[in-house]
């Protein structure tokens, strides 16, 4: 069978289980649709929170930056890994001690003010909105390769499903929804990874044969990797090429970002107590470090593979699966030397402005709005290669079996919308229980919260599908982006509304606003360009700082900000210091209460 019937085979089988687990499980409660009825294993939530966690930047995206980024992309193993164990460690289980179910809730009651409340929702909303326009993303793109369908189409199919198990489910649907997405996003990044390790390196173990020798005798793959990179004229690929001050801010706005993320942080509500909540953190850090550890192997394989079969080659002799990611415009040749092979080097493979530069191979034109360039210098360069096909196209490159090439399709899906779904579950309460019940209509029947819970998350699936079709950058970027507004916010927010008492509501305002205000700003300069008529350089960037490093910095100041206005106002009252000792001592939760 060729790979489009076992696309449909696997994704529609795989598509018809989420949905049958959405009927099954069907919120019939508030407490059911915001935290599952507070009842779940540590193992499933372990395996949920995995699910939720590795998102389409992770399964799709990383190991494509890692591919073309080389040692540099380590940041976001770095950064991603080190702030789940920050989170498990540091938040988890205080904010399973206190009982509200919302960063927002948290953040309100903690702060006493509904204008604290009113700040953090409009934080939990601007980062859920920027992490899920990646998910979405990635949701176009496996449907635009695989089902031969444009990317924008991709997108709404993806909105469709997403909403029929968010909105029916509620956190229940999408917890045991998400364990079965994990089963299938680990499974197929993990079967394509070892048959191409056997294929290149006879070692069944992707993280060992990365650094294996070749199985034809030519070297070790790293080095192999490296000659082949400084051949073309990029630096080895074991060698950075960042600024240490950038890779610890981009590290650190990672891992703060992750304490900081409210669809994590919902998770650990899910569990009956305390003691639960740190089990699943446990598995969750598990699970997930299986993936971690696999994807430096899968963008090492990726790119050795990219560089042996299509690099200094004839255009007309080329591989099948470069035409079909050309035909979407992932993939883009244009012969500047008339030679009809096809070159690759550091540069841009094609000129533009930043508004519209993909390429459509079909008309030979630009278009999208996503910058397409591989590296910073102007050096000829015939190739263009968006970063987020590697994962998808590995398979395809190695001439694995199509029903391999098929399970990988299924695997991207199940990341990008497992995500997605714990989003839009965060959205929406964000909207209606921290929004609606507590600020505009505290008197809203169970009913009531429930319907505003639902008709929120189809609107926000709407806006999550604009984005989707209208992102600012590749998958794992756009993440990026949301990690820093979330280390900008909430972090400082939480750690000093657990372990310092005298931090007030005025200190935690204005902290919180001009936190995100930062790196929203910078964000804009630095990302979007709206400021500007051209995107400014790295040489402009503040102290040498990437936007995706920047949140380290709008953190600090959130803090400097937060500490200041604290000290310079009164103290909290003595209830709520009271509050802050007692949840220092995590024993003795009870379930989340949400009212």
């Amino acid at each position: 069978m060729d790979v489009q019937i076992w696309t449909y085979i696997l994704v529609g089988v795989t598509f018809a289980l989420y949905i049958g687990i959405a009927i099954w499980s069907r919120a019939g409660s508030t407490k059911e649709f915001y935290v599952a009825g507070g009842g779940v294993s540590p193992l499933a939530n372990g395996m949920a929170t995995a699910a939720d966690w590795m998102s389409a930047a992770s399964f799709i995206s990383m190991a494509g930056i890692i591919a073309f980024a080389g040692y540099d992309g380590s940041v976001y193993l770095m950064g991603w890994t080190g702030g789940y164990v920050l989170l498990a460690l540091l938040l988890a289980p205080y904010l399973r001690k206190f009982g509200k179910f919302t960063v927002p809730d948290f953040i309100g009651d903690r702060y006493y003010s509904k204008t604290a409340r009113l700040v953090a929702v409009f934080c939990a909303l601007l980062v859920s909105f920027t992490y899920v326009a990646g998910q979405m993303r990635g949701v176009g793109l496996v449907f635009s390769r695989f089902l031969e369908v444009e990317i924008n189409t991709g997108v709404i199919i993806g909105m469709i499903i997403v909403l029929f198990y968010a909105v029916l489910g509620g956190m229940k649907g999408i917890t045991y929804t998400q364990v079965a997405q994990y089963c299938v996003l680990i499974f197929a990044f993990t079967v394509p990874a070892i048959f191409i390790s056997i294929q290149m390196t006879g070692n069944p173990i992707p993280q060992l044969g990365m650094g294996s020798e070749m199985v034809d005798g030519s070297g070790y793959l790293l080095d192999k990797l490296d000659g082949l990179s400084t051949e073309l004229g990029f630096n080895a690929y074991t060698d950075g090429s960042k600024s240490m001050i950038d890779v610890f801010a981009i590290t650190l706005a990672l891992m703060v970002g992750t304490a900081g993320l409210p669809h994590v942080i919902v998770r650990f509500f899910t569990v009956k107590r305390v003691k639960d909540a740190r089990k699943s953190a446990g598995w969750a850090l598990l699970l997930i470090a299986i993936l971690y550890t696999m994807a430096p192997a899968v963008a090492v394989f990726a790119k050795t593979n990219m560089i042996d079969s299509v690099v200094g080659k004839s255009y007309a002799d080329q591989p099948e699966w470069l035409k079909n990611y050309e035909e979407i415009g992932l993939i883009a040749w244009a012969d500047k030397n008339g030679d009809g092979k096809i070159q690759y080097g550091p540069g841009n493979a094609f000129a533009g402005n930043k508004n519209k530069p993909m390429y459509d191979a079909k008309n030979r034109t630009a278009i999208g709005n996503r910058i397409t360039t591989n590296a910073d210098t102007a050096v000829a360069n015939e190739l263009y290669v968006d970063r987020d096909i590697m994962v998808l196209a590995n398979p395809e490159i190695a001439n694995l079996p199509n029903w391999v090439i098929a399970l990988v399709a299924a695997g991207g899906l199940a990341a990008a919308l497992s995500t997605a779904a714990g989003l839009l579950l965060v959205i929406s309460s964000s909207v209606s229980h921290d929004l609606i019940k507590k600020v505009v209509n505290p008197n809203i029947s169970e009913k009531g919260e429930l319907i505003a819970a639902r008709l929120s998350a189809v609107g926000a699936v709407c806006v999550a599908g604009y984005f989707g079709i209208n992102p600012p950058g590749f998958v794992a970027a756009v993440v990026a982006l949301a990690f820093g507004l979330a280390a900008a916010s909430f972090f400082p927010a939480i750690i000093l509304g657990i372990f310092y008492k005298r931090m007030n509501k005025e200190g935690a305002i204005a902290g919180m606003v001009v936190g995100i205000v930062c790196m929203l700003l910078y964000m804009i300069k630095y990302k979007l360009g709206w400021f500007d008529a051209t995107l400014p350089s790295k040489e402009e960037w503040w102290f040498g700082i990437s936007p995706e490093g920047f949140g380290s910095i709008a953190m600090l100041v959130n803090f400097v900000v937060s500490l200041v206005v604290c000290h310079l106002t009164s103290a909290p009252p003595k209830d709520v210091q009271e509050i802050v000792e007692n949840i220092r001592i995590p024993s003795g939760a009870g379930e989340a209460t949400g009212h």
